[in-house]
């Protein structure tokens, strides 16, 4: 069952985040990857499917796209204000709020486990993975997306580089952080060791692709930001913008668009 969560228990702050990342960041970042991971987990009609930090939905809405009737799918995220968006863009998912290292589902209860760009911000890693494959079905697959390391990416070397020099350490780690599990031998050991065999790890060349600067800058300092808990005043926004139109206009190309190299890593296990 769903845990009902109502739009007006959750603060503007929670909620503007939320509606940031899924206007901003989906489109740009997210989405391109999602149809990649329901490829790996070779999802196919009739399945049972749990997205595991699932956001704002985009992963569980492109796998509901594939299971169709009877199958079913399930997304589950710590944070109300991304389930709140999530339920208003998909209803029929069974939206549920909870913490990956212990999830609220039976053992055995998914054909396939996906996590697209959660895995990073987990508590205890380990813990969580090894949940994840305690829900998972005998033959099913775990299938985690990760980014690269980001040294590997472009444009975000250069704002983290910004935000350190004008916001501060704070503001600079939370642009870090969906970057340090780039590492491939260090994820490939992780779903070993919670008990995925066959384990691959593939990198996926992505593009990132925001209309302008300001709207790639704001997607992190109104969207991404709040999420880690990092709140900057608006001078401090301000002036963020005005000095990325200099430090990343190396990125634009026709028509003021940014566009730019966002590789990522993709996991997959099979339980046994």
């Amino acid at each position: 069952m769903n845990k009902p969560l109502s739009d007006a228990s959750l603060s503007d702050e929670e909620l503007l985040a939320a509606k940031a990342y899924e206007e901003l960041h989906v489109p740009a970042l997210f989405r391109q990857f999602a149809p990649i991971v329901v490829s790996t987990a070779q999802i196919s009609p009739g399945q049972r499917v749990l997205d595991v930090a699932c956001g704002t939905g985009i992963l569980a809405r492109t796998v509901a796209t594939t299971v169709t009737e009877p199958g079913s799918v399930s997304g589950l995220d710590l944070s109300p204000g991304m389930l709140a968006i999530a339920r208003q863009l998909a209803p029929a998912i069974d939206w549920q709020q909870g913490a990956a290292e212990s999830l609220p589902f039976a053992d055995n209860s998914f054909d396939a486990v996906v996590s697209q760009f959660g895995l990073m911000f987990f508590q205890n890693r380990p813990a969580a993975l090894k949940e994840m494959m305690r829900v998972l079905a005998p033959g099913g697959r775990l299938v985690v997306a990760v980014w690269d390391a980001l040294i590997n990416s472009q444009a975000y070397p250069d704002a983290v580089d910004m935000l350190q020099r004008l916001a501060g350490q704070a503001a600079a780690d939370a642009l870090r952080a969906p970057f340090v599990l780039g590492n491939p031998d260090q994820l490939s050991e992780l779903l070993a060791d919670a008990g995925a065999a066959f384990v691959t790890v593939d990198t996926h060349q992505g593009r990132a692709r925001f209309p302008n600067i300001k709207t790639m800058v704001e997607a992190d300092l109104r969207g991404w930001l709040p999420v880690m808990g990092v709140q900057l005043q608006e001078a401090q926004i301000a002036l963020l913008l005005n000095e990325a139109e200099t430090v990343l206009s190396a990125y634009t190309v026709a028509g003021g668009q940014v566009e730019f190299a966002a590789p990522a890593l993709i996991a997959s296990g099979v339980k046994v």
